[in-house]
């Protein structure tokens, strides 16, 4: 039906206003229309919509008796339970922003994060009480009596299932402003200065519907959340789902097996994952677990090497989907349909996106050819919390006043317009003046049978100024370090040769299953630097 045109003088078109919706209210509508269907499940229990809503509308009581207002910050110290999750929905539905936090950082990283947050309340996990604990008196913001703990009281902590029991379950709403901050999502764990990365409710609905789709999301879609709920890769699953109304399957933490058995047993079609755990699901599987039910297997936080990729789409058949985004906003996703042709790619924008690969001056580069690769869409963050600097060098203003996100990835476009990562502008190795990508590198190390995991860094060298290193997580104790440094070589570009191979044990990596190569560098440039 086509509307008249309007014409000078006459009446303008009534308008119908009606509130935009936050992801709190998909909670609530869920539990309207499929109130008897699963939300949650963790182990054996199992929460409905229904009881997953009341459960929230408890969390939100509680928080407006602690003194918690819409726009305060709440700390989310917590290992993966249903508890958790009532507490980070509780938290946005009652217009206060989530900050949830890497459990696995140090007292130190911890106090930072929180203080710069201001928080006004903190939810923690039995085992981590002892630890906040001890930095509580630091956080000058923090009201009196919210510091609650999860499995039990402590000395100075009220318990989480009685306090939650006191308040009612019956419907309430509290009027969210879109604009307002959703979540606060650190994206340093380790060392450095934590930049606090700042979602208003809008984007994140923006990002949730967006992801939705691209992810293949649906009412029917069971979903696995096996990565720490701090993470931004989880919430992936558990925004997209919740939108949808479909259901999530809670792993306290991530074993393979258990995974490969929580697929069959609850017809898991769904999962977000760094490539780390597929390579060792697939270690773990003896192919005597059902797997059919898996629609679409997203994969993030690192690169999914090639072989891998090949044995995922073996196993579990064209359902994986490869994702490259940060936290801050730019997401592409190679789809199934695309994997097997373009294995080394991680896709094209999702739709409603835009990305560009720019020299540094920030003029397009041509096809195939390597550059900073800086994002447009509609779910960018709002900004680092407190820290206006970082938020302006995130920034890359283009003739026509838009605001591009530069990631700090190097990447490449092929003719057909598929991304393909490079590496880091900070990993980049200048070696007699020759850049020297370690991700081209690392791609051809991993092909190597005894090579389990691998990283390529820049170390320092009296002729060629840095040379790459490689250090290698080995198959196999009888494993060489000459014999696969002569492989290497010989299967890379003469510029690109390795001067050594050192075993590790283990290779540090952040939750998203980032190589933290930072800390892998610190101890060769230390030493130089202390000889100067």
């Amino acid at each position: 039906m086509s509307l008249p045109p309007q014409h000078p003088g006459q009446n303008p078109m009534p308008v119908i206003a009606a509130p935009r919706p936050v992801l709190p209210d998909y909670v609530s509508l869920n539990a309207k229309w499929c109130g008897d269907k699963p939300a949650f499940i963790c182990g054996d229990e199992v929460l409905t919509w229904r009881a997953f809503s009341g459960r929230v509308n408890q969390v939100v009581r509680g928080l407006r008796t602690l003194g918690v207002t819409p726009r305060d910050h709440v700390g989310v110290v917590m290992d993966n339970s249903l508890a958790m999750a009532e507490i980070i929905w509780g938290i946005m539905a009652a217009g206060a922003a989530v900050v949830p936090l890497n459990t696995s950082i140090s007292d130190e990283a911890m106090l930072a994060m929180l203080r710069d947050a201001g928080v006004r309340a903190v939810f923690a996990s039995r085992a981590h009480v002892q630890c906040v604990t001890a930095i509580q008196s630091q956080l000058a913001g923090l009201l009196p009596d919210a510091s609650i703990a999860v499995e039990g009281a402590a000395p100075g902590w009220q318990d989480y299932s009685q306090w939650r029991a006191q308040f009612e379950t019956g419907p309430l709403r509290v009027e969210v402003d879109p604009e307002s901050t959703c979540n606060i999502i650190y994206s340093s764990g380790t060392t450095g200065q934590p930049k606090g990365i700042v979602h208003s409710h809008q984007r994140r609905l923006d990002w949730a519907g967006d992801l939705a789709i691209a992810l293949r999301y649906t009412s029917a879609s069971v979903t696995l959340a096996s990565i720490g709920m701090y993470s931004n890769i989880v919430w992936v699953g558990m925004l997209a789902t919740v939108i949808s109304g479909g259901t999530i399957v809670i792993m306290p933490k991530f074993d393979a097996r258990a995974a490969l058995e929580l697929i069959a047993r609850h017809r898991i079609t769904n999962t977000a994952m760094v490539p780390l755990q597929y390579d060792m699901m697939l270690a773990a599987d003896d192919g005597q677990i059902g797997v059919s039910s898996i629609t679409a297997m997203m994969s993030a936080g690192s690169p999914l090497w090639e072989d891998l990729k090949r044995n995922l789409i073996g196993r579990f058949g064209p359902t994986i989907i490869e994702l490259y985004g940060l936290t801050e906003g730019l997401i592409t996703t190679l789809a199934p349909e695309d994997a097997a042709r373009k294995l080394s790619s991680v896709g094209k924008p999702v739709l409603g996106s835009d990305l560009r690969i720019v020299d540094d001056d920030g003029r397009d580069v041509p096809h195939g050819q390597t550059g900073e690769i800086v994002g447009l869409s509609r779910f960018v963050m709002d900004g680092y919390l407190n820290r206006p600097d970082a938020t302006n060098d995130a920034v890359l203003v283009d003739s026509d006043g838009r605001h591009w996100l530069k990631t700090g990835d190097l990447g490449k476009l092929d003719d057909e317009g598929f991304l393909y990562i490079v590496g880091r502008k900070k990993d980049l190795i200048l070696s007699g003046g020759q850049n020297i990508y370690p991700a081209d590198i690392e791609a051809v190390a991993i092909k190597h049978p005894d090579v389990a995991d691998v990283a390529v860094i820049g170390v320092p060298h009296a002729k060629w100024g840095e040379t790459p290193l490689a250090l290698i997580v080995a198959r196999q104790s009888a494993a060489n370090e000459d014999e696969i440094r002569d492989w290497i070589n010989a299967h890379v570009g003469k510029q690109q040769r390795i001067s050594a191979v050192e075993f590790r044990a283990a290779l540090p990596r952040n939750p998203n299953g980032k190589l933290l190569k930072a800390e892998l560098r610190a101890p060769y440039w230390s030493q130089t630097r202390s000889q100067a």
